[in-house]
């Protein structure tokens, strides 16, 4: 994946997130989880596009 469709993905996601955290009436407990939830699964969609994620998978622990 090209570094400016990552890019555009990113920012994308971030105005979805700021206009649902500004228009949509929620507890701000909510928001947080909310938050966190988004944040972990671009966290995780990042390490998976660099090809990190691939890597982790083969360690192996224990037997």
């Amino acid at each position: 994946m090209p570094l400016i469709q990552v890019i555009l993905v990113l920012i994308v996601v971030g105005i979805v997130l700021g206009l649902i955290n500004r228009f949509i009436p929620m507890a701000g407990s909510i928001k947080s989880i909310l938050n966190g939830v988004v944040v972990i699964a671009v966290v995780l969609w990042l390490l998976s596009v660099f090809g990190i994620l691939g890597q982790l998978s083969t360690i192996r622990v224990g037997k």
